[in-house]
């Protein structure tokens, strides 16, 4: 049985930053293949809400959509909840 997902507003605001900066520097087609990684990832997490990994955040995991973003979320109960979404980069200008 799938765990219901619960979207954060704060992951729902990065998401939709991301993709436009995404659509901006590389186009409607990079933003796009990012947004399908990023739901598959989800769906992913409904069906098995243990393969990321444990965060130092007590109840926080984390699981990478691309090398350069890296996902967080919580399982209580039968709920994945979606927190936040963040660039793994090292050096941001």
């Amino acid at each position: 049985m799938a765990y219901e997902i619960v979207i954060n507003k704060r992951f729902t605001n990065r998401m939709l930053k991301l993709l436009d900066c995404l659509k901006a520097e590389w186009g409607q087609k990079v933003a796009n293949e990012f947004q399908d990684k990023a739901f598959v990832r989800i769906y992913m997490l409904s069906l098995n809400p243990f393969i990321g990994a444990p965060t130092s955040i007590v109840n926080v995991r984390s699981t990478l959509i691309t090398k350069h973003n890296r996902m967080y979320y919580r399982v209580i109960g039968k709920q994945v909840i979606i927190l936040n979404i963040y660039d793994t980069k090292r050096n941001k200008k």
